[in-house]
Parts: structure tokens; C-alpha cells; sequence
């Protein structure tokens, strides 16, 4: 009886006669492969959420081993209590610098360079080196970069005009990306019409308001050490920076009234035609763009005796214990794509870390306002990058009252005690409590 030896998939090797031969049958299908549905956490504009539901939608299609479910969220407070929380567990998720820290201590997140490496990311030349490092602790890198939004001047080209200012003899900027505080106040003077209601100027009275006027006085925020307990107010160089500004947003006649600021905020008297310089970040484009009648350009920080900002940096962590891995991964990769920055950044509102597409139409958009988007890549150079600490938002409600009076209360200021009383109150947040000996005065620990 002859044998017939029948091979499938290049295993089989059982050998039977023709008569016991089964009937033929149809190849095997594969069973289809179950997709991990990720979760990706985000928050932003309409505009911004809209974009990315819609490229996570074509990411999920095209995909054979994920699919993306967006969870989007109004600001960073909100996503940052949610996540905490626990109402939303992402596999991915934006997040500010700020919060870095406390991400980390709390066991959040997981280092990205190696997972990026693996993938063949060569993200070193193409994003600016402060970013990376502001989202690195350990000699790691721990979250990628996405955003990066210094804080600038916006003007009211009708009510700052820079070439009348020269005709009229007054001191105006020559150039679109630098100028001085003097240049700075002369303009809000110009700007500053009694009969017609226009003011010339308004900055936010908190911490992160006057944070860009410290640093370019030649001032600092914190004090030394690692990570700080203190503010550093009450320093000289911080204080002669203070008063500088101070002399311009104390000044009535110049500001807002808080009677104005109670009907309606400052960037709505903006968008009105009633106020004429700002300061702010690039989210507020769109909005502004869409404001009927509004010419309107942006400067950078004036220069004190330096030339610094601060701003916002949010970049995409990868979840500690994600569905998977390996899907989380190639979802942060696709992510800083060009395929989705570039999108993403034509909605005009976030001014992207990666360079490449930060010099690109994409986000210069030439014709459309402002007509000199360079002054934010330009100052993105010039932004100081604060320490990580895990009490922004304890920190920012202990002292933000005392910082305001510095702008709003009445009177004479005395800057001194203002500025130490800050100080004070930003160490209860900031330093850890001392251990107390029995006569009551604080007792060193033991070195390790």
C-alpha cells in the first residue's frame, strides 16, 4: 500500500495510505488578532480637540494592534484632578513641566528615551536642548516634549503705532523682536486716551504675571537650593526689578481699574479696542483672530537688563503600567509625527517644540496675524526654566493675594515688607518642617 507523506505549515509528517487520506479541507484562517484599546489624555481648544479625535480616529483605522480612545479635558487643572483622582487611567497623557515632579513621585509615569531610541526617534536635533532637559530628571529623559508657549506682548496695532511714536519724536522700537521697558511704557502712554477710554496696559497681577519682569530686571523667583524653600522676593536684585515694573502697573491713569476688571476681563477689554498691550501666550491666536475690527502683533518681553520670559512647556508622558506597552510606545511616536504636529500647530494656538515645524509655514503662516510670529520661536531662546517642585498650586495660593497688592493696593507701597512677607509665605509651602528640640529651636539631622 503506498504511503503519501502530506506537509502543512512545514510540520506535519505524518505519512497515511491514500485510501485513509481525510478529504481536502479549506486553509485555516488566523484568528483575528484583539486590539488594545489605548487611552490618550489631552486638553486644549475646540479647535485642538477636535484635530485630535480626528487624527486618533485615522490612527485606529490604519492600525492592526491599537485603537485610541481620546479623553479630552478643558485646561491642565482639570486633567491633572482627574487623573489624580483616578476618573481616567491614560496610557498616554499630556502634562505640564510643572507637574513633572509630583508625576513622578506619585509613580505615574516611566522614562521615554529608550522606548524612543528603540523606534529610532532621533529627537535631539530637531527639538531645542532646554526643552528636552526641562522634561528630564535622572540623566533620563521622562516625558517628550510637545509645546513650548513663552509668554509675549500682544499690542493693538491702531493704538500702538510704532512709526507715529518716531514722527512724534517719542522712543519706539525699531525692530519687531526686541525692545526696551522705556520703549515698553512710552508706548503705553501713547496708547493711553482718556477720551476715548483706552488704557495702555495690563499685566497679571500673580506670580506667573510678573515672573517675566523678574527675570528680565536680572531678578530670580526662587532662591538657591535644590529644590528651593523660598521665594526670592526680598533679594535686592529681585526687589530693583519689582520696583521697575511697578512704577508702570501701579500707575492708574496707564491700567485697568478694578471696576473694569470686575465687568469683564482684561482680554476682553483687548478684544474691545479698550486696552492696548497685553501679556500672554500664543493660545490666545485663534480667539483673537476670530475678533472682528482687531488688528493686532506681538512683541517680546521688554528688555529690563536682560532679555528673558517664562512660559509654558507640556509635553506626552507614557502611563507607568499602560495596556501596552509597546502600543503606548508607537502612539507617542506617531504623536510628535509630523503627521500630527503639523496639523495640530495650523490651528494657530500652540507654538510646537519641534523646531523643524516651529520654522515652518505651518506655524509662521504668513498673511494671517500676527504678522511677526517669529518673536515667539525667537523667544523661546530666552525662557527661564523654573526648578521642578511638587507644590505649584499650594504655592501659587499662599503668595498670589500677597503678589497682587503688590500691582493693586492702594497708596504708597512698601515693597519691603510686601516682598518679605511673600517670602514668608512661600516658605510654609516650600520648606520642609524642622525638627523642633525641646527648647524649641530647630535641631540638624544627621548627615547620612
Amino acid at each position: 500500500m503506498a504511503a503519501t507523506c502530506v506537509a502543512l505549515l512545514a510540520s506535519l509528517v505524518a505519512c497515511t495510505s491514500e485510501d485513509e487520506q481525510p478529504p481536502l479541507s479549506p486553509d485555516p484562517v488566523p484568528a483575528p488578532r484583539a486590539e488594545d484599546v489605548l487611552t490618550l489624555a489631552v486638553w486644549g481648544s475646540d479647535i485642538e480637540i477636535d484635530t485630535y479625535e480626528r487624527l486618533m480616529a485615522e490612527y485606529s483605522a490604519r492600525s492592526d494592534t491599537s485603537e485610541v480612545e481620546v479623553v479630552a479635558f478643558a485646561d491642565r487643572e482639570e486633567a491633572m484632578d482627574a487623573i489624580e483622582a483616578g476618573e481616567v487611567r491614560p496610557d498616554v497623557f499630556m502634562a505640564s513641566r510643572r507637574d513633572l515632579r509630583r508625576l513622578r513621585e506619585d509613580g505615574r509615569t516611566i522614562p521615554v528615551d529608550e522606548l524612543l531610541d528603540e523606534r529610532f526617534v532621533e529627537f535631539g536635533d530637531g527639538y531645542a536642548r532646554d526643552a528636552l532637559l526641562a522634561f528630564s530628571a535622572d540623566q533620563r529623559l521622562q516625558c517628550m516634549p510637545f509645546e513650548v508657549s513663552p509668554t509675549v506682548v500682544y499690542y493693538n496695532k491702531d493704538l500702538v503705532d510704532f512709526e507715529r511714536m518716531r514722527e512724534r519724536g517719542l522712543d519706539a522700537p525699531t525692530s519687531p523682536n526686541r525692545w526696551s521697558f522705556e520703549q515698553f511704557r512710552e508706548a503705553a502712554e501713547f496708547a493711553t486716551r482718556p477720551r476715548r477710554g483706552t488704557k495702555g496696559v495690563h499685566v497679571d497681577p500673580s506670580l506667573a504675571g510678573l515672573a517675566p519682569f523678574v527675570y528680565a530686571g536680572g531678578g530670580d523667583l526662587f532662591a538657591d537650593g535644590e529644590p528651593p524653600t523660598s521665594l526670592a522676593f526680598s533679594e535686592e536684585s529681585t526687589r530693583e526689578a519689582l520696583e521697575r515694573t511697578l512704577a508702570l502697573l501701579r500707575s492708574g491713569p496707564l491700567t485697568l481699574s478694578d471696576a473694569q476688571l470686575e465687568q469683564a476681563p482684561a482680554l476682553e477689554w483687548f478684544r474691545r479696542g479698550k486696552l492696548a498691550m497685553i501679556t500672554g501666550d500664543r493660545s490666545w491666536v485663534p480667539r483673537l483672530r476670530t475678533t472682528q475690527g482687531l488688528d493686532f502683533d506681538v512683541m517680546p518681553i521688554p528688555t529690563l537688563d536682560e532679555t528673558a520670559t517664562t512660559g509654558e512647556l507640556i509635553g506626552f508622558c507614557l502611563a507607568r503600567r499602560p495596556v501596552s506597552l509597546s502600543g503606548a510606545a508607537d502612539l507617542l511616536v506617531h504623536l510628535i509625527s509630523d503627521d500630527v504636529v503639523r496639523p495640530l500647530t495650523r490651528s494657530g494656538s500652540l507654538v510646537p517644540a519641534n523646531q523643524q515645524v516651529a520654522l515652518s509655514e505651518d506655524f509662521l503662516q504668513p498673511g494671517r496675524l500676527p504678522e511677526s510670529a517669529t518673536v515667539f520661536t525667537e523667544s523661546v531662546d530666552d525662557m527661564v526654566i523654573p526648578p521642578l517642585l511638587d507644590s505649584w498650586g499650594p504655592l501659587q495660593r499662599a503668595v498670589d493675594e500677597l503678589v497682587a497688592s503688590l500691582v493693586t493696593a492702594p497708596g504708597v507701597l512698601d515693597l519691603e515688607t510686601v516682598t518679605a512677607e511673600i517670602d514668608l509665605a512661600s516658605q510654609l509651602v516650600l520648606a520642609p518642617d524642622p525638627v523642633v528640640g525641646e527648647d524649641g529651636e530647630p535641631v540638624e539631622e544627621p548627615q547620612d
